[in-house]
């Protein structure tokens, strides 16, 4: 039409232009409102291992008894025989320890004996004292005597820390005689021993 406007080729009117931009910012505005996706998280695992052996230690492993004279002072018939006084009841304590369930502890005494005067006492003499010893541990004792060779029987000390108290008793000399002159050494033996069978690799 002669005196209408031209419209350039390829350029909005200002209707077109407010269609447009009204259309991007309904889109814009559906985008920000739009539920997102969940992201999905994944573990992954260390599993942790380890062990403890089964074991016992003396952490106070020995100690020492000194008796002094065992003979009998005095004028009378049991003059130079043992004195059962100076051997029993004396005691002296170790320290240790098992941390397994199914420890065992035994003794093993060793009869005092002369070792200066090493033949065999004449007759109405005795070179050698007999004692039985008895270690108490976490309420159990275990006891043994020097007239038989070999450790008393185990007894189960299970889980424990602390003192074996080991005490001297029932003292006596084979024959009752005099005791030979010199000097007398014995010895008492505990032994803790684990339950062996833990935690070991299957046959």
């Amino acid at each position: 039409m002669i005196g209408a406007a031209r419209r350039r080729p390829g350029k909005l009117n200002w209707s077109e232009q407010m269609m447009k931009r009204s259309m991007i910012l309904a889109v814009l505005a559906a985008s920000a409102t739009a539920t997102p996706a969940f992201s999905q998280s994944v573990d992954g695992t260390v599993d942790i291992t380890g062990s403890v052996a089964d074991r016992c230690l003396f952490t106070t492993p020995s100690a020492t008894l000194p008796l002094g004279e065992l003979a009998r002072s005095g004028t009378d018939t049991n003059a130079g025989r043992l004195d059962e006084s100076k051997v029993d009841g004396e005691s002296r304590t170790l320290v240790g320890w098992c941390n397994g369930t199914a420890a065992t502890m035994s003794v093993e005494a060793f009869a005092l004996t002369n070792s200066d005067f090493t033949s065999p006492a004449p007759n109405g003499f005795d070179r050698v004292i007999n004692f039985t010893a008895t270690a108490d541990a976490n309420s159990e004792s275990a006891t043994d005597t020097s007239v038989t060779a070999g450790a008393g029987s185990a007894v189960n000390v299970g889980l424990f820390t602390g003192n074996v108290v080991v005490t001297l008793s029932e003292s006596a000399t084979p024959g009752g005689g005099l005791l030979v002159a010199g000097d007398y050494d014995g010895q008492v033996v505990v032994t803790l021993t684990p339950n062996v069978s833990f935690n070991q690799p299957a046959a």
